[in-house]
């Protein structure tokens, strides 16, 4: 029997004020209990993707703690991790190929994939985030005759979302400015949901012992971010950095991801320090925002809404490459809202970082 059964929930949004709209999505629940929800989620490839996956289901498991949820990601792979430390379990599909001559056969091989699962799960609705596997996802529930709905956090929406957004129930914007980019009339804007744990920060203490066992409280700490799978630049501009600013300063701490393709390297070249944590991938945003005294960071959308979140001061330095959105847009809406630094790629480097950091731990 068919229930009524209606998607609710709340998005922070850190557009001029911050603010929270609630949004509910009527759809129809093939479970004979109303009272359980089973939502899948799609999205991946880069932070921005999952995140916004992760903090709706904490919101949805908040407002109802009987809802089910299913991740649907490639396997080893930056989303899975993130997704597997958050507590939720996920159902692999194939990622896409290096080789574009294949894409056509691995995106049928993923399209079956999702069929299988969704058939497996049984969702009453589809949630995609962009990324390569929400596309497959979202076809597949379309075909199954679920809901689908999407989420774009960027300020102007990759390719996946873009094909989606035809035959998607309801879109979620995190911009007034995309609503040109989709069907108005299918159109929320309401930000991009954060995470509790960075909502709800623990003490700077907590945090900094997490990192830093016995470290003075008064100890300032410095978050470097340099994307999912590491930015090149801003890993480079650290390199040459770090050390020089450890030993002129004993009370500051360095907490530097580097980005899982870029820690192989950069670990081999760091020298070991009782006050740097370096790791491939942040698995505990919160503490690591929580410790932070300033924020070094590329300037994707979703980062760009955690600092707003915690208020934290921030260096950006946007990624001049637009498959990773347009960060340059990201990174000037931050400058006006929130008085960030903005330093682009052009003027990077080792002694212009070094200005910039100093400037406001100073301060």
């Amino acid at each position: 029997m068919l229930m009524a059964t209606t998607l609710s929930f709340s998005f922070p949004v850190f557009q001029s004020t911050p603010l929270s709209r609630r949004v509910s999505i009527s759809c129809h629940s093939s479970n004979s209990n109303n009272e359980t929800l089973r939502v899948a989620f799609a999205g991946g490839g880069t932070g921005s993707n999952v995140y916004p996956a992760v903090a709706i289901a904490e919101e949805l498991k908040t407002a109802n703690p009987t809802c089910q949820f299913l991740f649907l990601c490639t396997p080893d792979s930056v989303e899975s991790a993130a997704i597997s430390s958050a507590g939720y379990d996920f159902a692999s599909v194939s990622s896409p190929p290096q080789n574009l001559l294949f894409f056509p056969h691995r995106l049928f091989k993923s399209l079956i994939q999702c069929l299988c699962h969704l058939r497996h799960f049984q969702p009453d609705v589809v949630v995609g985030t962009g990324g390569y596997v929400s596309f497959p996802a979202c076809l597949a529930a379309k075909l199954r005759g679920t809901n689908v709905v999407i989420h774009e956090p960027n300020s102007v929406p990759g390719f996946a979302n873009s094909l989606l957004s035809f035959f998607a129930d309801a879109i979620f914007v995190a911009f007034n400015s995309t609503l040109d980019s989709f069907p108005r009339n299918k159109c929320f804007v309401c930000g991009n949901p954060v995470r509790l744990s960075i909502r709800n920060l623990v003490s700077k203490v907590t945090a900094m012992s997490h990192f830093f066992p016995g470290s003075d409280s008064g100890s300032r700490i410095l978050l470097v971010l340099a994307g999912s799978f590491g930015a090149n630049a801003v890993n480079i501009a650290m390199l040459n950095l770090y050390y020089q600013m450890l030993r002129q300063d004993s009370g500051l701490y360095v907490i530097w991801q580097t980005g899982v393709e870029a820690f192989d390297e950069m670990d081999s070249l760091v020298k070991t320090h009782p006050r740097l944590y370096i790791t491939p991938f942040m698995h505990c945003m919160g503490l690591a925002y929580a410790a932070a005294d300033l924020i070094v960071s590329r300037a994707g959308a979703m980062t760009c809404y955690e600092i707003l979140a915690t208020g934290k001061p921030s260096i950006l330095i946007p990624s001049p490459n637009f498959s990773e959105g347009n960060q340059f847009r990201n990174a000037s809406l931050m400058a006006d809202l929130a008085g960030v630094t903005v330093i682009t790629e052009d003027e990077l480097d080792s002694s212009t970082l070094a200005i910039a950091i100093e400037k406001i731990l100073s301060t």
